[in-house]
């Protein structure tokens, strides 16, 4: 039988389950030269051509990496590990066929520059609640900290209701698919973000999720992809 190496796990240490682009694929290759880092490989990623500012409206999400969230940052529950973790990401991926998501596109959402789907099947929202519900037994229970840091006073009432069960407010049906470009920009500044990176992206090929992706942070640290799952084994 084959035995999981152990792993410490503190109390700050965090795991997320994303959707992350495969490694030299065009698309990651954009997004980790938007961010200027590569969750993958841990290291440096040069911005693209005339875009050295990026690095100054990039902090947030260069922290995270380029990806699409399924399952936001968590702390395991007390007797859960990592293995175990793993484990159920492998057993998910290996049943779950791939997800096609269509043509994604820059935009504005909220105050931040994303890429998001033309059009989203509802297959894709299915997936992210499958993944919600899959690994919430692994989760930990928010601390008063930690729910403050989501502004409960900024959400609806069924936004605080989605972030008291499931500790994110953006889960089900205010689940949108997006990958993360920029951080959160003055309303004056978005038209100019959005235009400058939708010509850098250009066009390219429909988009389809074939792999989960399950990343760890330590500390203050930024996320690491620890495992790929490709969808079907």
């Amino acid at each position: 039988m084959r035995r999981h190496k152990e792993t410490r796990v503190t109390g700050t240490t965090r795991y997320a389950l994303y959707f992350t682009p495969k490694p030299g694929s065009d698309l990651a290759r954009f997004g980790n030269a938007v961010l200027g880092t590569d969750n993958h490989a841990g290291a440096e990623v040069p911005r693209p051509e005339g875009m050295a500012d990026l690095a100054g409206v990039t902090a947030s999400p260069r922290l995270y990496g380029f990806h699409a969230t399924l399952k936001a940052p968590m702390r395991l529950r007390p007797g859960a590990t990592e293995a175990d973790l793993l484990a159920a990401a492998a057993t998910l991926a290996a049943d779950h066929p791939p997800v096609p998501v269509g043509p994604l596109r820059v935009a504005t959402l909220g105050a931040f520059t994303a890429l998001v789907p033309q059009a989203a099947p509802p297959e894709l929202g299915l997936f992210a609640a499958e993944c919600v519900a899959a690994f919430e037994p692994f989760r930990a229970a928010l601390t008063e900290a930690e729910t403050a840091r989501r502004k409960p006073e900024r959400l609806t009432p069924r936004g605080r209701a989605l972030l008291a069960a499931w500790g994110y407010p953006y889960v089900f049906e205010a689940f949108r698919f997006h990958m993360t470009l920029t951080d959160a920009l003055p309303e004056a500044d978005r038209p100019s973000w959005r235009a400058r990176l939708a010509e850098a992206y250009g066009e390219a090929e429909p988009l389809t999720l074939d792999a989960l992706s399950v990343l760890r942070q330590d500390g203050a640290g930024p996320f690491r992809v620890l495992r790929r799952l490709s969808f079907g084994g």
